[in-house]
């Protein structure tokens, strides 16, 4: 099947910058390193707190450094390319990279979904089966929900990259956003697009959607469990024990679920508003999450303060 005339394989794609003069993207590069020096120091302190704290050595806190881990990689697959791109003027991202940044950007995020929701089944068991939360979650048991989150991000997404292969792309080679993603990179495509259209959809409801809706059941069935306690004190103090894990959960899902409204309707938007859902999307998960488990456990604090 003939390509269309000035149509290519294998086109560099340009990456969205932040309209305005040279010194107010000067300030947004210097932002962006700064949260992205907060994440690098958060993770890594989390990382290091739990490495060094025997009291720590639990399932809940290595689903932490699993989640810490999955935002080191995904802010560092980003970030320094965007950072490079403002400081050096290279905008411009060959077509393999483009597609390899792509695929860690979702595969990486499949992760961070289901550690979210081994977290979740976690806390459920901890409170409504507290007797047998010791011998069903098990640091093994923690270590192979890991292996098993890597290879569902993986196998559900290593097809994306796969099915933009064989496409022309021809007209624009500008991005809406700073970095590749699968819905971006697809619409500058100059041939038919359904099969990637219906496979992304269907890997992002069996993955995102599915973590999402049994992440909610889990704390119905929590609340349900919390309420049948006598005691407001008690109820309260039960249910704080989530409260890090909630927040933790509406930081990743809120900045997906925007940035997923702007790609399906938001196609009149100005490209401000692209740039700045996908670079909250990257860094507000890597930067608060550190920051939230750190406020509420205290033996992260002490750790970290004792290596401060």
């Amino acid at each position: 099947m003939p390509f269309p005339n000035g149509s290519e394989l294998r086109p560099s794609f340009v990456l969205a910058a932040l309209p305005g003069p040279e010194g107010a993207q000067a300030w947004v590069a210097a932002l962006l390193c700064g949260a992205y020096v907060v994440a690098l120091a958060g993770n890594g302190a989390v990382l290091l707190a739990v490495r060094l704290e025997p009291g720590l050595h639990a399932p809940m806190y290595l689903f932490l450094c699993m989640l810490a881990a999955v935002d080191l990689a995904l802010s560092t697959s980003t970030v320094p390319r965007v950072l490079s791109f403002y400081w050096f003027g290279t905008g411009e991202i060959g077509f393999g990279a483009c597609l390899l940044q792509m695929f860690l950007i979702h595969a990486l995020s499949a992760v961070e979904s289901t550690v979210l929701l081994a977290m979740a089944v976690d806390r459920y068991v901890a409170i409504c089966h507290p007797l047998r939360h010791a011998a069903v979650l098990t640091n093994a048991a923690a270590a192979r929900i890991g292996l098993a989150a890597v290879a569902r991000g993986v196998l559900f997404f290593l097809p994306l990259p796969l099915l933009l292969l064989p496409l022309p792309f021809c007209g624009s080679r500008t991005l809406s956003h700073s970095f590749c993603l699968h819905q971006d990179v697809m619409n500058l495509a100059c041939a038919n697009t359904t099969p990637s259209v219906v496979y992304g959809l269907t890997a992002i409801l069996l993955v995102m959607g599915l973590d999402a809706v049994l992440i909610c059941l889990s704390y119905l069935l929590i609340l349900k469990a919390v309420l049948r306690l006598a005691a407001w004190k008690e109820r309260l103090k039960v249910f704080s024990t989530c409260i890090a894990h909630i927040c933790v959960v509406l930081a990743f899902y809120v900045p997906l679920i925007g940035l997923s409204v702007v790609h399906r309707f938001g196609r009149d938007l100005a490209p401000l508003v692209h740039i700045i859902m996908g670079n909250i999307y990257i860094l507000v998960p890597a930067v608060l999450n550190p920051i939230i488990y750190g406020v509420r456990t205290k033996q992260i604090q002490r750790r970290i303060l004792s290596l401060i």
